[in-house]
C-alpha cells in the first residue's frame, strides 16, 4: 500500500515537469516558403571599346570618339550623364602619349534604345560593343518584396497543413533566411543581336532592322520556418 502511495506521489510530482518540458519543446510544424517573380530590366550597361584603326589614313580614337558622341546625341542619349570613360590605354600600342584605345560604359534604359544605339555605332564601324550588365533600377525593392512573399507563403502552407489534422498554428519560433547575398538569376537573359552581316542579301533580308531581345530577370527566394501547433 505504501509503495502504491509513493508511486502516485512521484507521478503527481512529474506532471509539472512534463508540462514544463512540453512548454519548452512544443509540438510544431516545419515548412518551407518559396516565392519568385520575373521582372523586365530597365537598366542596360554597354561596354564600348574604340581602337585606332588603319586605313588609307589613321582613324584616331579621338576622331571616333567625336563621331560616337554625335551619334549618341542624335539617339537622344544624355552623354554627360549616361556615358563614362572606363579606361584609356596607349602603353601596349604606342610609345607616345596619344591614346590608341579607349573603353567606355554607356547606360541605357530600354531594349529599343539599346537596339538603336547598337545600330548607330555599327554604322560608324564601332563594332566592339558588348552587354556589361542588365538589371532593374528598383531591384532591391523587388528583392525585399519577394522575400516577404516567401514568408507569407510559408505561413499559409503551415496553416493549411495544420487544418488538415484539426489543429491551428500559433507563433513562428524559427525562421532561416539565407537569401541576403543571393544574386538574381537572369532567366534566359540572352542577347539576340542580328547584325547586317548575318543576312543573306540574295534573300533580300539585308534591310531588316536589327533586333535585341532581353528576357526577364527572375528573383527566387526560400525560407525555412517552424510554427507552434495548437
Amino acid at each position: 500500500m505504501k509503495r502504491a502511495i509513493v508511486l502516485v506521489a512521484v507521478a503527481l510530482m512529474a506532471l509539472p515537469a512534463a508540462a514544463q518540458v512540453q512548454e519548452a519543446f512544443p509540438s510544431y510544424i516545419q515548412v518551407n516558403g518559396r516565392a519568385e517573380r520575373e521582372i523586365a530590366p530597365d537598366e542596360f550597361y554597354l561596354q564600348i571599346v574604340i581602337a585606332e584603326r588603319d586605313s588609307k589614313g589613321k582613324i584616331t580614337v579621338e576622331s571616333q570618339r567625336r563621331d560616337m558622341i554625335a551619334a549618341l546625341k542624335r539617339q537622344g542619349v544624355d552623354v554627360e550623364k549616361q556615358l563614362k570613360v572606363a579606361n584609356l590605354s596607349s602603353e601596349f600600342f604606342k610609345k607616345k602619349t596619344s591614346v590608341a584605345t579607349a573603353k567606355y560604359q554607356l547606360e541605357l534604359h530600354s531594349a529599343a534604345e539599346v537596339s538603336k544605339v547598337w545600330q548607330a555605332l555599327d554604322a560608324l564601324g564601332i563594332s566592339n560593343v558588348s552587354i556589361a550588365k542588365v538589371t532593374h533600377s528598383q531591384i532591391e525593392r523587388f528583392k525585399e518584396e519577394v522575400r516577404v512573399e516567401a514568408m507569407r507563403n510559408a505561413r499559409q502552407t503551415a496553416a493549411s497543413l495544420a487544418e488538415a489534422v484539426g489543429q491551428t498554428i500559433g507563433r513562428c519560433f524559427y525562421v532561416y533566411d539565407s537569401n541576403y547575398d543571393v544574386v538574381p538569376a537572369y532567366y534566359n537573359n540572352s542577347v539576340m543581336l542580328r547584325t547586317k552581316g548575318t543576312y543573306d542579301a540574295a534573300e533580300g533580308a539585308a534591310e531588316e532592322e536589327e533586333q535585341i531581345d532581353f528576357k526577364t530577370i527572375r528573383l527566387q527566394y526560400n525560407v525555412q520556418t517552424k510554427f507552434v501547433l495548437e
